[in-house]
């Protein structure tokens, strides 16, 4: 599996593509979920800068995982690089793709923002969540909320960085 540390012709797409089955088969999510997914990573690749980080696995099927850290999210405020579009296509769960991409982006935090990362998520994605608390990352926040579309219990998880 290649791992290219930049948008390649037709990614953007399939990560979009990814995200929406993968939330609606798993979780009920609808097509708001994914034009939400669509509508945020165009305003990311369009303002990009050259200390964010872009990660995506790819097979011989296309894109197999995904991972932006957006150092200059403008929702940050001072909680540090933006942990986004995290998600292994089913053919590469289990096989360390997931662990392989967020060690390269905490070292990234390492460089460029103190560690200090933050993500929100929602309850029960257990495999993620324990990847997650793996590398330090502390829930900040749990409320029900619809952001995504579809009701559940919204989490923000912070990785302190250090001190």
């Amino acid at each position: 599996m290649n791992i290219t540390q930049d948008f390649f012709p037709g990614a953007i797409g399939q990560i979009i593509q990814m995200h929406g089955t993968h939330y609606a088969s798993q979780w009920g999510f609808t097509s708001y979920f994914e034009a939400k997914v669509a509508h945020q990573i165009s305003e990311f690749v369009q303002g990009k800068k050259d200390t964010d980080l872009v990660l995506i696995a790819q097979d011989y099927q296309g894109v197999a995982a995904s991972l932006v850290l957006d150092l200059h999210d403008a929702q940050s405020d001072g909680r540090g690089a933006h942990l986004r579009w995290f998600l292994c296509a089913d053919r590469c769960r289990g096989t360390g793709m997931g662990r392989k991409l967020m060690t390269q982006a905490v070292a990234h935090a390492e460089r460029h923002s103190n560690g200090k990362m933050w993500l929100r998520t929602f309850a029960g994605l257990k495999p993620a969540l324990h990847l997650y608390r793996s590398f330090g990352f502390v829930l900040q926040a749990e409320k029900a909320g619809d952001m995504w579309g579809t009701v559940v219990n919204e989490q923000e998880y912070r990785r302190p960085g250090n001190i």
